[in-house]
């Protein structure tokens, strides 16, 4: 019994409440326990590149417009792919060390 609620306290769930894009850390506003608390700074997980509107198309090869307007001429836009941060909102799982000193990490959203 006693193994779980140390799980419970080191596997949690909650909603982002701020990000720091510069430390890639977000604070999480947990909902439980009777209570409403916001973590400390928690490091977001690296993970491989994310790209923006996943599916949306993203265009890196030229356009063509074909109607002979100026504003349609053939054209190419630049596609930014980026590694993933949550934004405030997001419902988010969060990892926690079992040393008690609220170092955690945010892995990813649900």
């Amino acid at each position: 019994m006693g193994d779980l609620s140390v799980l419970k306290n080191i596997v949690r769930t909650g909603w982002v409440s701020s990000v720091d894009k510069q430390e890639r850390t977000a604070r999480v506003t947990f909902k439980d326990k009777g209570q409403t608390f916001v973590s400390g700074p928690l490091k977001v997980i690296k993970n491989p590149p994310w790209v923006p509107e996943y599916y949306a198309p993203n265009r890196t090869e030229y356009e063509s417009g074909g109607s002979g307007d100026a504003a349609f001429e053939s054209h190419k836009h630049d596609l930014i792919i980026k590694p993933w941060l949550p934004s405030p909102g997001d419902y988010v799982l969060c990892l926690y060390l079992p040393t008690g000193d609220g170092d955690g990490f945010v892995l990813g959203g649900i």
